[in-house]
């Protein structure tokens, strides 16, 4: 068996770019031939994937094609001879980049028309969540589909966290932290209005730290900056892009994670949290329901007043926290990167290889 796994855009440090090593990873510990192509890879990850136009594609290969945002792949991959499966990481709704960056709005726009028109050409599907499974009956996907976690390497979060990060915000405050890029679909403007409420009617020892890196989204950034500086909202840090070990660090000193995005086809800061045990409140969006699960609290409340009281209740309340922390125990184990592979594999195994009278 050869599993080949195809991706527009092989990065560090993002979740599909993760969960696409830590197959390979685990493919080959199982005894599994696997390679990675790409259109574009990062210059640390050449030692693992090839430029797609070195694939040799044969009738035989297993095609692990993952799916998230707008490419030329997307369409041509069906064309690939062997078993093709989509990776399904849902793709950001258009409408949101529209303001802010133009290339972005026009490739969420052709993914989903890509998806269209590529809805009879894959023999199965993963999903990351149920919520995309759910999205691409609605664009006609009638193949065998699975709802199966992003693989997530629990060991890269033993590094040393970063100690400079730690010393400079362990000071007493009450630390509310959202790890993820600066976008529009993540809504940090409300999470910025949250916070003012939470800091001005509850507790003036808090700060609100945003991880993340806002490279081609300069104009939703720059709106956020001018909000902050507008209303006079005090505390509030932008890390902009930065290292792993000091995103551990963030997480190391976080007292709650809050999410207010409207729009996440898994959300692995969410999981991020739970291995790091600061409580999460988040809007009940999307997927975030659903990879969450008992490991935080899901609100629906568009009223930033109605979100400071829920953090205020949540972060006095001893009892709370402590139900919170013992239930993310529990619901990290679903996210076990060699059971999730296993899974995968025995789907594949049960729908896909040649002879089998299901594939």
């Amino acid at each position: 068996m050869k599993i080949v796994q195809i991706l527009p855009t092989f990065s560090c440090g993002d979740a599909i770019g993760n969960h696409t090593l830590s197959l390979h990873f685990q493919f080959q510990k199982r005894g599994i031939e696997s390679e990675i192509y790409a259109e574009r890879i990062a210059e640390r990850l050449k030692q693992y994937a090839k430029p797609i136009e070195a694939y040799q594609n044969l009738a035989e290969d297993i095609i692990l094609y993952h799916m998230s945002t707008g490419s030329k792949l997307n369409r041509s991959v069906t064309q690939f001879h062997g078993i093709r499966i989509m990776y399904y990481h849902n793709i950001t709704p258009p409408s949101f980049f529209e303001p802010y960056n133009t290339e972005a709005y026009n490739s969420c726009k052709s993914a989903y028309d890509d998806l269209k028109a590529i809805a009879d050409k894959f023999d199965m599907v993963v999903g990351a969540s149920n919520y995309n499974i759910n999205e691409l009956k609605k664009y006609g996907f009638r193949c065998p589909m699975i709802a199966l976690p992003i693989n997530i390497p629990f060991e890269d979060y033993k590094m040393l966290p970063n100690h400079s990060v730690i010393e400079k915000y362990k000071d007493g405050y009450t630390n509310i932290i959202f790890v993820g890029r600066i976008a529009p679909n993540k809504r940090q403007e409300k999470v910025i209005e949250d916070f003012f409420y939470y800091h001005t009617q509850y507790n003036a020892k808090s700060r609100l730290i945003l991880v993340g890196n806002y490279g081609g989204m300069e104009r939703y950034y720059l709106r956020l900056k001018r909000f902050v500086a507008k209303n006079h909202i005090e505390d509030v840090v932008f890390t902009g892009h930065i290292p792993f070990n000091e995103i551990l660090a963030y997480y190391s000193i976080a007292d709650l994670f809050l999410c207010e995005s409207m729009h996440e086809g898994f959300c692995v800061p969410l999981v991020e949290s739970m291995i790091f045990s600061v409580p999460v409140l988040a809007y009940g969006s999307s997927a975030i329901p659903e990879t969450l699960g008992t490991g935080g609290i899901v609100h629906t409340s568009d009223d930033s007043r109605k979100t400071a009281e829920f953090m205020n209740s949540l972060l006095t309340d001893p009892q709370k926290l402590q139900k919170i922390k013992e239930n993310q125990r529990k619901e990290l184990t679903r996210f076990n990167e060699e059971r999730m592979t296993t899974q995968l594999l025995e789907f594949i195994d049960k729908r896909g290889l040649p002879g089998n009278e299901n594939g």
